[in-house]
């Protein structure tokens, strides 16, 4: 119980909802293997293709029902991967584009893009692995 008399514990979610939530992280997960299998980066494949388009606007549409449930936890950590993708991705490509201008950054110019793409592919897989075992997700979360 907290200090308001409440129970700790969160509202359990309709099936349908994790249901939803499984398929945005499968659409977060294919725009992953789109980047990994294709001439696109990792990181490009989620920022602009179509199924991690769709699986941003589903999250923002899904959200509001979520909460109060532990998939509050996961709409929070879909939307702010997607755009943290967006922000760390043009960082990368700035970077790159900055070492590729010097003679010895050529060799290295692909290393910042690479990282980002790495963190989105731990982003998608801990997430989802997460709500697997439902539990909530995110820097708070044990």
């Amino acid at each position: 119980m907290n200090e308001l008399g409440e129970p700790n514990s969160k509202r359990t979610p309709d099936e349908g909802l994790v249901a939803w939530t499984h398929v945005i992280y499968g659409l977060h997960a294919v725009a992953v293997l789109i980047g990994v299998t294709s001439a696109v980066t990792v990181v490009g494949a989620f920022v602009f293709s179509l199924p991690s388009i769709v699986a941003v606007v589903l999250s923002y549409l899904k959200r509001g029902e979520a909460a109060g449930t532990f998939l509050e936890s996961h709409y929070r950590w879909l939307i702010r991967t997607f755009w943290f993708a967006v922000l760390w991705g043009g960082l990368a490509v700035i970077v790159s584009v900055a070492l590729v201008l010097t003679i010895v950054g050529i060799l290295i110019a692909w290393l910042p893009v690479v990282v980002v793409g790495v963190w989105l592919v731990y982003r998608v897989a801990r997430g989802w692995l997460a709500l697997k075992d439902a539990n909530p997700v995110g820097p708070l979360q044990a």
